[in-house]
């Protein structure tokens, strides 16, 4: 008995940290039968960023990003609260705004790109206002659900026991939507971040997705995949120190 509770208890192989040595492996394996110039090897992306380290523009570009990326992404983030709160709470409202989030949610976001630069120019705002469309209303959406997911039942309780408003919202409203709270922050994180790229591809002077689209242009695929292995990296850690850390810490307070 005791063999059989140890070999339940026992922890199981990992085997997530095999996936990056398994996509270095296969990156290798198809860079040897192609020219560099087509698809370097994971050495020369190294090189290459590097040298974009080492003259500081590495830096630049991807502070410039974080600037418009959190800039249209915070202001998403307190439309989409107001918004989904709004119409969870209000059925009218709810009524009303519905075909418009879904009629913003089926335009992709880049569409809006040209229409912002004609009306911003090309710079720093018309990139945060393709993220912010890109972002609030997905996030608008998820939040509305959380706060449709609560059952009246809950909230006639905590009005008998005398809760005023306030504290409806803190001790009912929000911890019973905090899933689709986090959901919405995470799914509105990585839209931002995509309209992000795309937009710099399109119009802008700096940044990760105006590194990527240079890259392109004068054939050096080394910068392209410099860019996209930044993209990627930056998600992850987003996913890994932010969401999944705000996760574990009000799970239990979720449930209580």
């Amino acid at each position: 008995m005791k063999t059989l509770t140890a070999r339940r208890r026992s922890p199981q192989p990992s085997w997530r940290w095999a996936a990056l040595p398994f996509l270095l492996a296969v990156w290798c394996l198809a860079a040897s039968r192609v020219p560099s110039y087509v698809l370097p090897q994971p050495w020369e992306v190294a090189a290459e960023g590097l040298r974009w380290i080492q003259s500081g523009e590495l830096g630049r570009q991807f502070l410039a990003s974080l600037l418009r990326e959190f800039g249209g992404f915070g202001a998403a983030i307190l439309a989409a609260v107001l918004i989904g709160v709004s119409t969870g709470l209000w059925r009218p409202f709810r009524e009303f705004a519905q075909p418009l989030l879904g009629l913003f949610m089926a335009i992709p976001p880049i569409a809006w790109a040209p229409l912002c630069l004609i009306f911003f120019g090309l710079g720093y705002l018309s990139i945060a206002v393709v993220i912010f469309i890109a972002s609030a209303f997905p996030m608008a959406v998820t939040v509305q659900e959380g706060v449709l997911s609560i059952g009246l039942g809950e909230v006639r309780a905590a009005r008998v026991l005398g809760a005023k408003r306030f504290q409806l919202l803190a001790h009912v409203y929000l911890p019973a939507s905090l899933p689709f709270l986090i959901a919405a922050l995470r799914i509105g994180f990585a839209q931002a971040w995509r309209a992000l790229v795309a937009a710099e591809m399109i119009g802008a002077s700096q940044g990760i997705g105006w590194m990527v689209a240079m890259g392109g242009q004068v054939g050096n695929s080394a910068q392209v995949l410099l860019g996209i292995a930044l993209i990627g990296f930056t998600a992850w850690l987003m996913e890994s120190l932010v969401f999944r850390r705000i996760e574990r810490h009000y799970e239990g307070w979720r449930g209580q």
